[in-house]
């Protein structure tokens, strides 16, 4: 996740019970306004139009997080031989690799350190990652980055349940999928983002996606099985459908019972609802962005 024109600064999110806000650090830096923006834009940037870029998100309290680490914050002691996940609590591409390190049972193995995107630290891009994204990863002296490729690297290199089944076809059709995200975040969040309605080609990505869960039948997931696919989509369609019933008032999941098996399904996983925003905060701070009332 970067900082764009459709990622507002730091806010304080309400805390609505039972949620729990993770507390921000004392001398965090003061609230900026809201910039309200609609453009076209690279993949990554048009999804952060889904961030409710907070460094004190609401979320589920499974988990003792600890507050954004801001400009004003010193840095972990790097490369001491922890692992360390940074994040951003409200970004979806970090909450990919979140969810892979809740999933295989990382918690005690891969410390989560969280980065406040609207006032960073210096020293993240000058000693952790040049990049100044995240989701990073530092681990045995590196650092590593990119979304899926940190998924596929948790599950490689670390203990607990496979991420991807040994089946050839499951694991073609996993690919397929993954080069497919973008793509489809891309066409999801134009109609987000325009003053008409669903546009077709938004129709046709959601349709594409129904069909997709329905190719396996042991199961509700894209292949069947919990895998990282469902990672890699589920911090978006979690937001698409927030986004779409709020501001299109559009259902996501009508005449498609695959989407709607899935995401009732995914929400019993817990280490994907551990990381999980409160939705109403995440659609209220967009409709802002969005100058919509």
């Amino acid at each position: 996740c970067r900082a764009s024109p459709l990622t507002p600064a730091s806010i304080s999110p309400p805390v609505p019970s039972p949620c729990i806000k993770i507390r921000r650090s004392r001398r965090a830096a003061p609230h900026r306004r809201l910039i309200a923006a609609r453009s076209s834009s690279s993949p990554r940037t048009v999804a952060m139009a889904a961030a409710a870029a907070a460094a004190a998100p609401v979320i589920s309290p499974k988990e003792n997080l600890p507050p954004s680490l801001t400009s004003t914050s010193e840095p972990p002691p790097l490369f001491d031989g922890t692992t360390r996940l940074y994040v951003a609590y409200h970004c979806p591409y970090a909450q990919r690799a979140w969810i892979a390190r809740n999933y295989k049972g990382l918690q005690d193995k891969i410390k989560i350190i969280g980065i406040d995107l609207a006032d960073r630290p210096a020293w993240y891009k000058e000693k952790v990652y040049p990049q100044n994204k995240v989701p990073s990863l530092e681990h045995n002296n590196e650092v590593k980055g990119e979304s899926l490729d940190l998924v596929k690297y948790i599950d490689s290199n670390f203990d607990g349940p496979a991420l991807l089944p040994d089946d050839s076809a499951k694991k073609q059709f996993a690919e397929e999928l993954l080069v497919y995200t973008d793509e489809s975040n891309k066409a999801l969040y134009s109609s987000i983002t325009s003053k008409g309605d669903v546009a077709e080609e938004t129709v046709a990505a959601l349709d594409k996606i129904e069909a997709a869960l329905g190719k396996f039948s042991d199961g509700p997931f894209f292949l069947g099985q919990f895998s990282l696919v469902d990672i890699a989509y589920v911090p978006f369609i979690e937001r698409f459908q927030i986004f779409f019933s709020g501001i299109k008032n559009y259902d996501i999941t009508k005449d498609r019972p695959n989407i709607q098996k899935f995401i009732e399904e995914v929400n019993k996983i817990d280490a994907y609802t551990q990381t999980k925003l409160d939705p109403q905060f995440l659609l209220e701070h967009t409709k802002k962005r969005l100058g919509i009332e």
